[in-house]
């Protein structure tokens, strides 16, 4: 156990640096998970399970997706997370600037932040090409719950989701201390259960909306337990017992939860009219 306790010891956040840019686990692991959810998508539409939309429609839709998320994160973080919000009010190209501190890419990503971004962008698609955003959302959630394993890897292997204090064996040595490997409890909880879950379930959906819905139920569970093995962001710490985490993942919990019903409702009602 002593060669993983010391594994950011020995670990290289960095797979190979040609001049002043380097490729990061971090990075190459985000582009995995975006592949996975694209080529799971792909997948369901091919072998017809999911009817409506054509295989180049999809992928455009994977494009504008990537796009939201992307912007999405990085605003969220900014505006949620970072304690230099009001520099970037001030210097918004600065948001987006890959050129800081000496390296090259952009540090720090929201993943509510991202959903945000992600249904912002699926709502112009679908106004564009007269979709169903419901319809476009419950293949996203299916699709992209795929790949987001590959993501959280990505934040343990970049020293990223530091965990909290333990004394359990499989803990990982940071700064001295052992420590819970918490984004690989995220990478499970968050992307293995959750998208076992979504397989099992979206061959079975009744109405649009409700893998979307399912899957941000999922998810804010999931989330919201791994928090408990995760050290809180350093600039915000804990409000009461609980992290930023937790109380965002609570109220998307009960939002996703009340428009779960409203959706059922409604076609329970469609159904018997």
């Amino acid at each position: 156990m002593e060669l993983w306790q010391t594994f950011y010891s020995w670990h290289d956040p960095v797979i190979f640096t040609i001049g002043k840019v380097s490729l990061r686990w971090y990075g190459f692991m985000y582009v995995t998970a975006l592949l996975t959810g694209y080529l799971w998508g792909r997948k369901m539409i091919l072998r017809g399970d999911w009817r409506g939309i054509t295989l180049a429609e999809f992928e455009t839709l994977f494009f504008w997706f990537v796009i939201g998320a992307v912007l999405g994160a990085r605003l969220g973080y900014v505006f949620v997370y970072d304690d230099h919000r009001f520099y970037f009010l001030s210097h918004p190209w600065e948001i987006f600037n890959p050129f800081q501190n000496e390296a090259i890419g952009i540090s720090g990503l929201s993943y509510h932040g991202a959903i945000i971004g992600a249904i912002v962008a699926l709502r112009l698609f679908a106004k564009k090409r007269g979709f169903k955003l419901l319809f476009l959302l419950d293949l996203a959630a299916v699709s992209g719950s795929a790949g987001y394993f590959f993501g959280r890897v990505g934040n343990f292997l970049n020293v990223e989701l530091i965990g909290r204090e333990t004394s359990m064996p499989w803990g990982v040595l940071y700064e001295g201390v052992l420590r819970h490997p918490s984004a690989l409890y995220e990478a499970f909880l968050e992307g293995i259960c959750v998208f076992l879950a979504l397989l099992f379930l979206y061959k079975r959906r009744k109405f649009d909306g409700q893998m979307m819905c399912l899957y941000a139920i999922f998810y804010t569970i999931a989330r919201f337990i791994a928090e408990f093995f995760r050290e809180p962001d350093s600039q915000l710490g804990f409000f009461g017992v609980f992290t930023m985490g937790q109380i965002l993942s609570a109220v998307l919990f009960a939002a996703t939860l009340s428009v779960y019903f409203i959706l059922r409702r409604q076609n329970e009602f469609r159904q018997n009219r």
